[in-house]
């Protein structure tokens, strides 16, 4: 899967959680969760999870705690796909 393909799966996880609307609408790999999109600490653990259930994937706390942008939660993605 590449990172396009994980980008726009993404979307939807992540858009509920959203504060910043015109952030979101320019969403890229360089997007962060937090000081891009507003979200807080506490929804990132939503996300992780939605993202687990989303990629039939498990998440271990030291990769959760680096998933505060797309380009690692793409990069975690991949290698946690890569493993299955």
């Amino acid at each position: 899967m590449n990172k396009q393909e994980i980008i726009e799966r993404l979307k939807p996880i992540v858009k509920p959680f959203v504060k910043d609307e015109e952030a979101f609408n320019g969403i890229n790999e360089k997007t962060h969760f937090i000081t891009d999109l507003n979200i807080n600490s506490a929804n990132l653990v939503d996300i992780v999870l939605d993202v687990e259930e989303a990629f039939d994937i498990e998440i271990d706390n030291e990769s959760m705690e680096k998933m505060l942008d797309l380009e690692n939660t793409i990069a975690i993605i991949q290698t946690k796909l890569a493993e299955k």
